[in-house]
Order: structure tokens, then sequence, then C-alpha cells
């Protein structure tokens, strides 16, 4: 009798367990609005906590050295804009001739199974000889106008508002509110945040040291090859280095495409095979060893992590997917008082020649 009790309120905890982590996601994709710009104003305070301490340091007061913090990235996020804007503009100009190579190669493959389309054709009329055909889709992309422009224009302030004031007051409170977590949870106190703070902080700035020399290396070798837009190139995989296994992805066949653009023959594959093969390179022997195993995470896990964010909230998802992840195992390997792969927290091993005395 006891045991059934004990199975069903372990069933009870499992059924209210589920129902709080899909109540959970289902709230943060309902009010993505909202907890999409906190969540990655919080995500980037974490990061950038080290330039606060640095302005701490100097003597600034830590209101200034949160604002300075706040107008140091939105300078350098304006730069990188301007640095990006010719680039940009430019491969949006070259945008028909790629769709219309890209509209070539797909006619092509389909010339090549035009036989199979015609057996389909042939069973459908076999199984309903009355049946019409349907009409062919409507040719064309429908392009934004200025009035959605403008439609969409006050929700961007918004949420741009929200993820500036939350970035600015998180990196002035921090250390309150990791105090007051802390006096508020009994496994955890500020210490462990800060710890988490830094473990987060050191991640990202290896990653993006690696990602900057990388989107170097990859410039200087697009030049080399005669690939136009270098920096674009350059710039495109220092970005999408941060969302791994599909960022690079799209780019290797976004540069597939733009090879059957630029050149001709077995050359038109070699962009994306060099930048391929530099990434492989890169994520299996430069990555882990300026990483290291401490700070090395389980790359199934990753890869679910990063999934599951970006199908929640897109590229912001995957932006934020890898740095929370760190977190939340940090805080909760602190809360154990161990490392999670060791095991169940204060479990009592017994010896097994011991047992027998």
């Amino acid at each position: 009798m006891k045991a059934q009790n004990m199975t069903s309120t372990l069933m009870t905890r499992l059924a209210i367990l589920g129902i709080g982590v899909v109540t959970a996601f289902a709230t943060l994709e309902y009010a993505q609005d909202f907890f999409a710009p906190v969540l990655s104003a919080l995500i980037l305070g974490i990061v950038l906590s080290p330039l606060v301490r640095f302005w701490e340091r100097i003597g600034l007061r830590p209101s200034l050295s949160a604002f300075a913090t706040v107008a140091f990235t939105m300078i350098a996020v304006v730069c990188l804009v301007l640095l990006l804007e010719p680039y940009v503009a430019e491969a949006i100009a070259r945008a028909p001739v790629i769709w219309i190579e890209l509209r070539t190669t797909i006619e092509g493959i389909r010339a090549m199974i035009l036989g199979l389309d015609e057996i389909a054709e042939d069973v459908v009329a076999a199984v309903d000889p009355k049946g019409e055909k349907a009409p062919p889709p409507a040719e064309g992309i429908d392009v934004p106008s200025i009035t959605d422009a403008l439609f969409y224009a006050p929700q961007f302030l918004a949420q741009l508002m929200m993820f500036v004031g939350v970035l600015y007051f998180f990196l002035l409170t921090r250390t309150e509110i990791y105090r007051w977590v802390g006096a508020s949870v009994p496994t955890l106190n500020r210490d462990d945040f800060l710890h988490a703070e830094r473990q987060v902080s050191r991640y990202f700035l290896t990653i993006t040291a690696i990602n900057g020399s990388f989107g170097v290396a990859i410039a200087i070798v697009m030049q080399l090859i005669g690939m136009p837009g270098a920096v674009f190139w350059g710039v495109s995989a220092f970005f999408l280095n941060y969302i791994l296994y599909l960022g690079p992805l799209a780019l290797g066949a976004t540069l597939l495409v733009a090879g059957l653009v630029v050149f001709n023959g077995a050359a038109s594959f070699a962009p994306a095979a060099i930048y391929l093969s530099m990434n492989a390179v890169e994520g299996q022997f430069v990555t882990p060893a300026m990483v290291g195993k401490r700070m090395s995470v389980n790359t199934l896990l990753v890869f679910v992590s990063l999934v599951f964010w970006l199908w929640l909230w897109g590229p912001i998802g995957g932006v934020i997917a890898i740095p929370l992840l760190i977190w939340m195992i940090t805080i909760t390997e602190r809360a154990l008082g161990q490392p999670i792969a060791d095991g169940i927290p204060n479990l009592i091993r017994t010896d097994p020649d011991q047992s027998k005395l």
C-alpha cells in the first residue's frame, strides 16, 4: 500500500511538472514580444559584466558604469551597421541575378526528373479520369510595402526601448539582484550567481575572439579566390558562427548559390567547400583547444537547446541559446554543490566489499 502511495505521489509530481513546463513554453511563445527583448537584455548584461567591472575599477560610479556599457554597445552596433550597409546593398542588388541562376539550376533538376512527373500524371489520370488539374501557383514574391514598415516601426521601437531599459537597469542593480535571489534560495548565494556570470562572459568572449579570427580568415580567403564581397562573407561567417551547426550550414548553402553565379564549372563549388572545410577545422580543433574541457558542454544538449530556441524565437533564440544553457548548467551545479556529471548529490554509496562485512 505504501509503495502504491509513493508511486501515485511521484506520478502526480511528474504530471504537475509537465503541465508547468508546457505552460511556461506556451507563455514564452505567446508573449514573445515581451520576453524576447527582456531575456536577450539579461543575457547580454551577463556577457557585458566584465566591461562594467572595468569601468568600476577605474573609479566610475555604478550608474555611470552601466550607462557607459550601454552606450558603448549601442555605438558598436551602429558602427557595425554602417560598415555592413554597402555590402548588404550590393548583395540585395545582386539578388535578382542569384535568383535567376537558382531558378535555372532548379529547372535543370526538374528536366532530369520530368519522366517521373509524367508517370505521376498518368497515375493520377488513371485513378481519377474526371479530375481537374490544379491551377499553377501564382508567381512572384510579396514585397513589404512602406505601409507595412510604418506599421511595424512602433512595435520595433517599443521592443528596442524595452531592451535598452532592461539592459541598463540590470547592469546597474545586478549585484543587488544576485544578493536578493541568494537570500531567497537556500542553496544559492550572491557568489554563485557571480560565478555563473563569469563563466558565461568568459565563454562568450572566447567564442567572440574565435569567430572574429575566423571571419577575418574567411574574408581573406574569399578575396584570394576572387569572390565578390569578401568583407560581407567574413562578417556573415562571424555572426552565423554563433548559431552552432545551423548557421554554418546556412552560410555554406548561400555560398554555394553565390558560387554558381560568380564562377563556372567545378570552381562554382570552391567557395562553399573552402568555407565548410575551414569551419570544420575551427569547430574540431580551434574551439575545443581554446574553450577547454571545463567549459565544454555535451553536443547533444547544445543541439537540442539551439533547435528549441530557434523554433521558439527564431534568430534571437539561436543567439541566446548557448549562453543561457551555460548559465543554467553553472547555476544548477552550484546549487547541487558538485558537477552534474557526478550524479545525484549527497547519495551514500556503499562499497560492495564492505557491505559483506
